[in-house]
């Protein structure tokens, strides 16, 4: 791939997803049946609407079966639990993703434990997560998921070298940790109670920044020729900008991800990429 120290999530989830639309295709021609994707929405949180509508458009787009089910904000949990264990029987939904925020009167952990872990294609699931702490097959969450085939489709080398991951959630932090872990970098992370921050980003030859602070990292706190992945998705009245000063910090690093246009398109093409997984192991 050309090096032009972007790396270009736009470009390469296109990629992904033409690899998978051909695959549908194919499936289509031999009439094995398709793969299918329950997303389960409750509530009505503007967020929750933009990232449900680009997972409709993709699933689409790819050729997938999409099963949309909205809920109101006042369904409780039992009949959420309900609609769960339903999809979980059904043949044709090879992948249940349950939006994340839930309403606050709803348990989220009880809800993504109950999704199958089969049919798990957003990785939460604790047996998926296990699994990837102790290194056995599993569905990996679809952002760190997205941020290695990013990494490893511009043919960036991790092994051996200092990766400092800002940010310590389930949903990013912890998991990618673990994924540079075993690619045999060698990881640390650093969160809101770290000291002195800057010590160990001045360090690293690999920064994902996943912190939720708009333009966190600065051009001070970064070396020379690093490369920095940005994971943040803040709005601000300009716009949206990531947790990354990208302005500042693009003429020292070898290679960053832009936002928009970095990781959040590859997050996407991740969660096909999982249900079409899925759906292989149906035939294993």
């Amino acid at each position: 791939m050309e090096r032009t120290g972007i790396l270009n999530g736009r470009e390469c989830s296109l990629r992904v997803r033409e690899e998978i639309k051909r695959e549908v295709e194919e499936l289509k021609g031999a009439g094995q049946g398709i793969p299918g994707l329950a997303v389960v929405l409750v509530g009505d949180d503007p967020a929750s609407r933009v990232y449900v509508g680009q997972k409709e458009k993709a699933c689409g787009e790819v050729g997938f079966r999409s099963l949309l089910y909205r809920l109101p904000e006042e369904t409780t949990q039992e009949e959420l639990m309900d609609l769960v264990e339903e999809l979980n029987g059904k043949g044709e939904v090879h992948g249940i993703l349950v939006q994340l925020p839930l309403p606050g009167h709803m348990d989220s952990e009880a809800v993504l434990e109950a999704i199958s872990p089969a049919k798990d294609v957003d990785g939460f699931h604790p047996v998926n997560m296990g699994h990837l702490v102790t290194g056995l097959p599993c569905t990996e969450p679809c952002t760190p998921k997205g941020i290695m085939y990013l990494l490893e489709s511009y043919g960036i080398e991790m092994e051996g070298k200092k990766a400092v991951v800002l940010g310590r959630s389930n949903i990013v932090g912890k998991p990618i940790a673990h994924m540079l872990l075993s690619r045999n970098a060698t990881v640390t992370i650093c969160h809101s109670r770290t000291p002195d921050i800057v010590s160990y980003t001045r360090e690293a030859d690999i920064v994902i920044a996943a912190v939720g602070r708009p333009r966190f990292l600065t051009s001070e706190m970064v070396k020379e020729g690093s490369v920095i992945v940005d994971v943040g998705i803040n709005r601000l009245e300009e716009g949206l900008v990531g947790d990354v000063d990208f302005e500042g910090v693009k003429d020292k690093a070898s290679w960053i991800t832009p936002v928009p246009g970095g990781v959040g398109p590859m997050t996407i093409a991740m969660l096909l990429f999982n249900t079409m997984e899925a759906f292989r192991k149906t035939f294993e």
